[in-house]
């Protein structure tokens, strides 16, 4: 064989090698039995923390009674609403919903700055509301202005640019990963409204391709499935298409809402919407905003917006039960982040420079948590609508008789973290641990080695106060646990 067939030889083996990691492994057939096995790709379990953004139209008015979401203005704007008397009051009863797009201008939209603070707050990944219930599409979708027979995307209307490549774009620039939450109704469109047949056909399905054709997004959160089944819907054969067929076949990452009847039950990663507590035999996702309303809510006030020691100490606990974070900011109408949401996310990222190692990449444990004496079935009042009062109840401020959770875990590569709610005493006992003859422990963000000793069912270990003063300040203390036996 000369030289130049050899090299071609050579060259077409390494192809073929490196090819193998983008050929499909398997053809998911149109049926649940066969897309259920689909495993959800790895980099998403690994997460752990992602950036919900809810931005739109709704975010003109940007107005709700508190306890309610923002972004549901126009589905509320009729008699016997709040929302329908404040809007006849400030804008007046002629004054059309659609006439918002106009003034939902994102002037100040700056998509890598956005991008940045997502770094700094330490989420590995980004959901962007390309479309809500409304139907108006944050890109240039031709099914969006046909079918409402007025321009109804951000290309068109409102902006003139394409809100969701720009930041696509942008994030692509850092290591998140980059996601699009799609509604599949639409409250008011003329053909949901009159044959919803069509609207599978003619709307939905060649506006998701568009989306995913266009943009390669790597999750797929869909909402808004509730009102028809999975078999109304076609989901089996728009997911089969997705994983077997689109350009993001082996990489996209979907959730489980795809018909009235399929949540917590078929699809990718299970979801869960102002919950506190919950776990599954598959990953799963908890979204919730920094304040209530998903969609910035002007009608909020500081002390309905949650603290960054809420927020971390309900990522923890998410993160212990074996799921996932999914964050919601409402940026206002101009394209910019409130302040306090911000903030919140920089201090979420400051958590997770110092304690990040227990959360990335890490599984559930044996256990998620260490309980106190006491009673242990503390409820949310109003599971599903639930603030994050919840997760304080449970750590640093219980009602009367109520256990807390002392301590939650989390493990990985044979390490165990406990993580801390609060700051221990200088003497703290972990249960039902078994340490073995190289068991070395250390605290976070600290390089002394700590003394502990073997007690009847676990560890006691030795956290002297000098140890904190290097620390800052926290709402949650990370011990690292190495050389387990258990």
């Amino acid at each position: 064989m000369d030289k130049f067939r050899y090299l071609k030889v050579v060259i077409s083996l390494l192809l073929l090698i490196g090819m193998s990691d983008i050929l499909p492994a398997q053809i998911y057939k149109p049926d649940w039995s066969s897309l259920d096995t689909r495993p959800v790709p790895g980099w998403y379990e690994d997460a752990k923390f992602g950036i919900f953004i809810h931005w739109g139209v709704y975010s003109v008015p940007a107005w709700a009674p508190k306890g309610s979401y923002s972004e549901w203005y126009q589905y509320w704007l009729k008699p016997g609403q709040a929302i329908y008397d404040h809007h006849n009051a400030k804008y007046g009863k002629d004054f059309s919903y659609y006439q918002f797009a106009e003034q939902f201008k994102a002037e100040d939209f700056n998509p890598d700055q956005w991008s940045r603070l997502f770094e700094e707050s330490g989420a590995k990944y980004v959901v962007l509301t390309s479309k809500h219930h409304d139907g108006y599409c944050l890109w240039p979708s031709r099914e969006a202005s046909r079918d409402f027979n007025r321009p109804w995307n951000s290309m068109d209307v409102g902006p003139k640019r394409d809100l969701a490549g720009e930041l696509t774009a942008a994030v692509r620039k850092t290591p998140l990963k980059m996601g699009f939450y799609y509604s599949l109704y639409e409250w008011f469109n003329p053909l949901w409204q009159n044959d919803k047949s069509r609207f599978v056909s003619e709307h939905f399905f060649p506006q998701v391709k568009d989306l995913v054709s266009r943009y390669k997004p790597d999750i797929l959160w869909t909402d808004g499935e509730w009102e028809i089944s999975d078999k109304d819907w076609r989901s089996e054969e728009l997911l089969s298409w997705l994983y077997n067929e689109s350009p993001v076949k082996n990489s996209i990452v979907v959730n489980d809402r795809w018909g009235k009847d399929t949540r917590k039950k078929h699809g990718g990663f299970y979801t869960t919407e102002y919950g506190s507590d919950f776990t599954a035999s598959k990953p799963w996702e908890e979204c919730r905003g920094i304040g209530f309303s998903f969609g910035y809510n002007r009608n909020e006030d500081i002390e309905d917006y949650n603290s960054a020691q809420t927020l971390i100490l309900m990522l923890v606990n998410i993160v212990s039960n074996g799921g996932n974070l999914l964050l919601d900011i409402g940026p206002d109408a101009s394209g910019k982040i409130p302040p306090v949401m911000q903030e919140r996310l920089q201090q979420i990222g400051a958590w997770l420079k110092v304690n990040g190692e227990a959360i990335y990449g890490s599984r559930k444990w044996k256990h998620p948590y260490q309980w106190s004496a006491g009673n242990r079935n503390w409820k949310a009042k109003d599971e599903g609508r639930e603030t994050g009062n919840y997760i304080l109840k449970q750590t640093i401020d219980p009602d009367p008789g109520y256990a807390i959770k002392e301590a939650f875990f989390t493990v990985k590569a044979g390490t165990v973290y406990s993580i801390l709610p609060k700051r221990p005493a200088e003497r703290f006992i972990i249960n039902d641990i078994n340490p073995g003859t190289d068991t070395k422990i250390t605290l976070l963000g600290s390089r002394m080695v700590l003394k502990w000793k073997k007690i009847k069912n676990g560890i006691e270990v030795n956290l002297p106060e000098r140890i904190f003063d290097d620390l800052p300040c926290q709402p949650a203390y990370t011990l690292k646990i190495t050389g387990v036996q258990n």
